[in-house]
């Protein structure tokens, strides 16, 4: 019996800033994971990750990872990608502040 298929988002690190970046419906990268398409087909999602990699002169470590759908967009199923969504938690600045604000 064949799995079923978690849903995922691609994503990956810009090349010059490093920053995370999600892949959107529109191909183009974004550094807010509510942007992100998140693929619920796994042929889809081999498709899209290729398209994506194909970008590598924008960025660099293009996977494709698990995500919970929910109303207000994509949310981390595992702590590495929330950590790396909010980014290094050795002081409160940058992503974590903003995090902070909105929450």
């Amino acid at each position: 019996m064949p799995r079923e298929f978690t849903p995922q988002v691609i994503t990956a690190n810009a090349l010059i800033e490093g920053d995370v970046v999600y892949f959107t419906t529109q191909d183009t990268w974004s550094r807010a994971l509510s942007d992100a398409d998140i693929l619920t087909d796994e042929a889809d999602a081999a498709l899209r990750l290729l398209i994506a990699e194909a970008r590598h002169h924008e960025v660099v470590g293009v996977y494709l990872t698990a995500m919970k759908p929910t109303p207000e967009g994509p949310v981390p199923v595992h702590f590495r990608e929330e950590f790396r969504r909010t980014g290094p938690s050795n002081h409160f600045h940058g992503k974590q502040a903003d995090s902070a604000t909105r929450a």
